[in-house]
């Protein structure tokens, strides 16, 4: 049965892309996708089976570092009854069940040696023999296989046979992450907000053009599936209620706070920078708080000023009140309010260009202003 599979995108790296997997799609010839975690690698190799004259048979995805070495070997080729202990009746594997029709090997650089060596047979002459069988069985499957490792890394450091990776390379597509796909940013977003409209049975009001541009600078570790998750989330938790930069902002640092619990952050360069990106966007939220502050202040000039931090826990402290002449008048906090305000947008700029090493136009688009704005900050505070 046909299945419509469509890629979502009009950027020049993604229409490339999706040209090159037509002109695959029509032949058997293996095919090597690479790309980051949650680019999407699964959907193009859904687009090659939907395009191929293989459509109307089975497609058969496959994680090889979701199943444990042990048994992939029987996943993947089948065993005989009592091949092994638990093996109470023979069984069929992948490569049988995608006969005429198309496997999709995920994660392939995690496949066990001894595996690949059956595996590289497969490939060559589509046969193999089932776990604790003689005979040997053919199987007309396309392959497709997925990794996001460095392969070429892989074979030098003798994990992967280079034989089965050039053989499985015959062409290699590459998906770029989303951080390099542009617009289509809010192409996804629009679709992923319509899947969760329907799914939820919720009225989105929108997002503001502020939040939007968020959307577009934020750097996307995650990729396309941080993106859905973080959609459905929104729209669930803030109940399709209009989406403004704070609540955007809210959402992602508390995304990046749990993220930064669970991976070690001087694992890679990608985690690195999404800390950072964290950080700054806490900043950028404190900023906005102090801001709101000060214009209530200034707002209700009858009221007693506003105290400092050290005030508050000094009269805390004493378990007396404070009387606002100690602490100046209302121009004068708002004079240090503002300081403050300059040491956290100084402090931003400098982490910001120190975390792209210098970079000045990744600096601008990570903090959300233009290079000419930045190059005044950077004058104005003497960076």
């Amino acid at each position: 049965m046909r299945r419509n599979v469509t890629i979502i995108g009009q950027s020049p790296l993604i229409t490339q892309l999706k040209q090159l997997a037509l002109q695959v799609a029509e032949t058997d010839i293996p095919v090597l996708i690479i790309g980051e975690t949650g680019s999407g690698k699964e959907v193009l190799a859904r687009f090659i089976h939907a395009h191929s004259k293989r459509a109307d048979k089975s497609f058969i995805p496959v994680n090889c570092g979701a199943i444990p070495s042990g048994i992939l070997e029987s996943e993947l080729f089948g065993h005989e009854k009592g091949a092994f202990t638990g093996a109470v009746q023979s069984r069929k594997g992948y490569f049988e069940s995608a006969d005429r029709g198309t496997i999709f090997l995920d994660e392939i650089g995690e496949m066990p040696l001894e595996t690949q060596v059956k595996f590289l047979r497969v490939i060559e002459t589509g046969e193999f023999q089932r776990v604790g069988s003689s005979e040997m069985i053919y199987s007309d499957a396309r392959i497709i296989a997925a990794t996001n490792k460095n392969m070429y890394q892989a074979v030098a450091e003798k994990n992967f046979r280079e034989d089965l990776f050039y053989r499985l390379r015959s062409v290699e597509l590459q998906i770029p992450p989303l951080r390099e796909r542009g617009r289509d940013i809010l192409m996804l977003t629009e679709n992923f907000v319509h899947e969760s409209e329907r799914k939820h049975s919720i009225v989105f009001e929108g997002f503001s053009p502020e939040a939007t541009e968020i959307l577009m600078r934020y750097p996307w570790p995650g990729n396309v599936r941080e993106l859905k998750n973080l959609i459905e989330s929104l729209l669930v938790l803030e109940k399709g209620n209009y989406i403004t930069p704070e609540i955007l902002e809210k959402h992602l640092v508390q995304r990046n706070r749990y993220k930064s619990l669970v991976h070690d952050p001087s694992k890679s360069e990608k985690h690195e920078m999404h800390v950072i990106y964290s950080n700054i966007l806490q900043l950028r939220q404190e900023v906005s708080e102090i801001r709101q502050m000060l214009q209530h202040l200034l707002h209700t000039r009858s009221q007693p000023p506003l105290l400092l931090p050290e005030a508050a826990e000094l009269s805390y402290s004493r378990r007396e009140p404070v009387e606002p002449e100690q602490f100046g008048s209302v121009h004068e906090k708002e004079s240090a309010v503002m300081h403050t305000l300059d040491d956290v947008e100084k402090k931003t700029i400098s982490e910001a260009i120190e975390s792209c090493q210098g970079n000045k136009r990744k600096a601008a688009r990570l903090l959300g202003i233009t290079e000419r704005t930045l190059y005044r900050k950077i004058k104005a505070y003497g960076l």
